[in-house]
C-alpha cells in the first residue's frame, strides 16, 4: 500500500505534458476537531492518490488545510469523496485564478500539530467560535467605513506585492507575530471599532477572528474565503475591485494578478515590478522580487556570490552544499542584507 509520493517532481511534470489534460488548482480549509490523524491522513492520500491529485496538504487536530491541483475531469469524483467525510461536506472550495498544469508536482500530505502556525498555548480558546463572515460586496461597504479598521492578516512578502485599499498591512514575517501586535495596536478600540480582516484564502482570518474575539474585540468581520474568492465575486458580479496588484499564491506561481497595479519594486534595481522568484542557488533558494533584467544580469540570482556559485559545475555545487542546513536566509522571504532594494 502507497503511502507517499515515489515519482520525483520532474517525473510527474513529464507525465503531466504527455496526459495533455486540463488542471485546476484548488485550495480549501476546514476547522474541525480531528482525533486520529495518521488514519485520516493516510486515507486522504490513497483516495487522491487514486484521482491523480497533487499538491501541498496539512492534517492537525484542529483540522485541514489543503492547496492542490486536480485534473479537471476528475474533479467531480474528488468532489464526492470530499462530501463522504462530514465536516467536508459542501466545504467551500477555492478555484485559483489563473490556472496553472503545473501548480504542484507531488502529493504531499502531512500531519502537523497545527494548520496553521500561531505560538498560542491557551486552552480556553476555541477557533471554531469565529467571527462574522462578509462577501466582496459588504467588504467593499466595510473598506470605505470610517468605524472600520481593515487589516492584511498575511506577511509582509505578501502584502509587499498586493493589497486592498486602505488595509493596514503589518510588516511581520508569520502569521504568529502578527496576532499580538495588531492586538496591541487596537487596543483602545475593541468596543468601538469594527475589525476587518483578510488573507489568501480565509484560513488564518478565520483562526484570527476567533482569537480577537477571545480577547474581547465586539466586532469581529473576516473576508470569506479570502482575496481569491473575493476575485471571483467581483468579476461575476461586476463590482468594483478594491484590490491592488497581485494575489501572492503558495505554487510554482508565486502570484496571480488581480489588477493591473504594480505596487512593488524590483528588490535588485529599485524598478516597478512584482514577480517573486527564488535565488537559482540552490543553497541559497531566497525568494525576492526580481524584474526580467536583473534576472538575465544576474542569472536569476539574488547576490554576485550566488551567481558565482551557480556558475559552477553542478557536483561542485552539490559538494559544496553537503552537510549544510539550508541557509537562514530563506525564510527572511526578501529580507537578506544583498537585496539594495528591498522593503
Amino acid at each position: 500500500m502507497q503511502l507517499y509520493n515515489t515519482l520525483s517532481a520532474k517525473e510527474r511534470e513529464k507525465l503531466i505534458e504527455e496526459a495533455g489534460k486540463d488542471r485546476l488548482t484548488i485550495s480549501f480549509y476546514q476547522y474541525a476537531h480531528i482525533k486520529n490523524t495518521s488514519i485520516f491522513r493516510n486515507h486522504m492520500f490513497l483516495a487522491w492518490d487514486a484521482l491523480e491529485v497533487l499538491g501541498r496538504i496539512y492534517v492537525a487536530k484542529e483540522g485541514i488545510n489543503a492547496q492542490l491541483s486536480v485534473p479537471a475531469e476528475n474533479f467531480n469524483s474528488f468532489k464526492e469523496h470530499l462530501d463522504s467525510i462530514s465536516f467536508l461536506e459542501n466545504v467551500r472550495l477555492n478555484i485559483a485564478i489563473e490556472q496553472d498544469n503545473k501548480s504542484f508536482l507531488k502529493l504531499k500530505v502531512k500531519v502537523r500539530e497545527k494548520i496553521v502556525a500561531d505560538g498560542l498555548n491557551d486552552s480556553t480558546f476555541d477557533v471554531t467560535n469565529k467571527g462574522i463572515h462578509v462577501g466582496a460586496e459588504k467588504f467593499n461597504e466595510l473598506i470605505e467605513d470610517p468605524n472600520a479598521v481593515v487589516v492584511d492578516m498575511r506577511n509582509h512578502y505578501e502584502s509587499e506585492i498586493g493589497h486592498f485599499k486602505n488595509a493596514v498591512t503589518p510588516d511581520v514575517d508569520t502569521f504568529r507575530d502578527s496576532l499580538d501586535i495588531i492586538e496591541a495596536d487596537l487596543s483602545q478600540h475593541k468596543e468601538d471599532k469594527k475589525l476587518v480582516m483578510y488573507c489568501t484564502g480565509g484560513i488564518r482570518c478565520e483562526k484570527a477572528s476567533a482569537y480577537y474575539k477571545h480577547k474581547g474585540f465586539k466586532q469581529v468581520y473576516q473576508l470569506e474565503g479570502g482575496i481569491i474568492e473575493y476575485t471571483r465575486q467581483v468579476r461575476e458580479k461586476e463590482l468594483e475591485n478594491k484590490f491592488l496588484g497581485k494575489n501572492f499564491v503558495f505554487d510554482h506561481r508565486r502570484g496571480e494578478r488581480i489588477s493591473e497595479d504594480v505596487i512593488a519594486n524590483c528588490h535588485q534595481c529599485g524598478k516597478p515590478c512584482d514577480t517573486h522568484v527564488n535565488c537559482a542557488n540552490e543553497a541559497c533558494h531566497l525568494l525576492f522580487i526580481q524584474c526580467e533584467e536583473c534576472a538575465a544580469a544576474m542569472d536569476n540570482c539574488c547576490s554576485d556570490e550566488c551567481k558565482e556559485v551557480k556558475a559552477l559545475p553542478f557536483d561542485e555545487q552539490k559538494r559544496l552544499r553537503k552537510g549544510k542546513h539550508a541557509s537562514n536566509k530563506i525564510f527572511k522571504k526578501g529580507r537578506s542584507e544583498v537585496l539594495k532594494f528591498k522593503k
